[in-house]
């Protein structure tokens, strides 16, 4: 999270402290613990599913059949973290956390649903599992931080888990969009051709090229963000723990 910009006016005196930055309102407080706990419990029941469904195959492919629809439920049901952010009930930026929200978002359904000759494909999996434990993680961070209560081994594991998971859902995501690729050129999937009505056309296979283009630059910004974040959370424990 950002800090909150400084105000415009500054205080008659020096020895004055800063006004603490307030959070949210018992019952924004009480809806945000009720939301996340339920979206804990979504990733935990599709966690679940990928195991169940890997014991009773002894397989892991074609797994993401066992968990397409709580998946496609709970991925879409992060859209209201975007309203979130709008309302300020959430203290996050409204364009990046709808950038993440929504990136998701559009894997589900404009790729993974639109394109089934992929579903089956081991990359879905792969960041099916990445998305699963980042967010039961994260969303077990959020819960306990609006409680006042967070142990110190979710914080851990919310600042360090991601060092792995991130690379491993970003390959998958690119993996699946490659493979859809050829369905998307062959049908012509939401695309647009001339001449039409509206004199528009829109191509989706170059869309999907340049949305894995666009992760070049983007990733390695998140991701040494993250990094840092690290650092300014957990460094200072580190460190305190390395002297003694």
């Amino acid at each position: 999270m950002s800090a909150a910009a400084p105000g415009t006016n500054k205080p008659a005196h020096s020895d004055v402290a800063p006004k603490k930055k307030k959070g949210p309102g018992a019952l924004a407080t009480a809806y945000l613990v009720i939301y996340n706990v339920v979206m804990t419990a979504g990733w935990l029941v599709i966690a679940v599913g990928l195991v169940r469904a890997y014991l009773a195959r002894g397989s892991y492919h074609g797994l993401y059949y066992s968990i397409e629809k709580p998946l496609k439920f709970f991925q879409t049901g992060a859209i209201l973290e975007i309203l979130h952010c709008a309302v300020g009930i959430v203290p996050s930026s409204v364009v990046l956390t709808g950038f993440q929200v929504m990136s998701r978002v559009f894997l589900t359904w404009a790729v993974t649903h639109s394109v089934r000759e992929v579903q089956s494909e081991d990359s879905v999996l792969l960041f099916v599992t990445a998305w699963t434990v980042t967010e039961i993680i994260r969303y077990s961070f959020y819960t306990f931080s609006l409680l006042n209560h967070l142990p110190y081994l979710i914080k851990w594991a919310r600042y360090t888990f991601f060092i792995m998971l991130y690379p491993m859902g970003v390959t998958g995501e690119l993996l699946t969009i490659y493979a859809a690729l050829p369905y998307v050129q062959k049908t012509g999937l939401y695309s647009v051709t001339l001449p039409n009505k509206y004199n528009f056309s829109f191509d989706y296979y170059t869309f999907l090229i340049l949305i894995m283009i666009s992760y070049i630059p983007l990733f390695p910004q998140l991701y040494f963000h993250m990094i840092r974040q690290r650092k300014k959370v957990l460094g200072h424990v580190e460190d305190y723990s390395k002297v003694e």
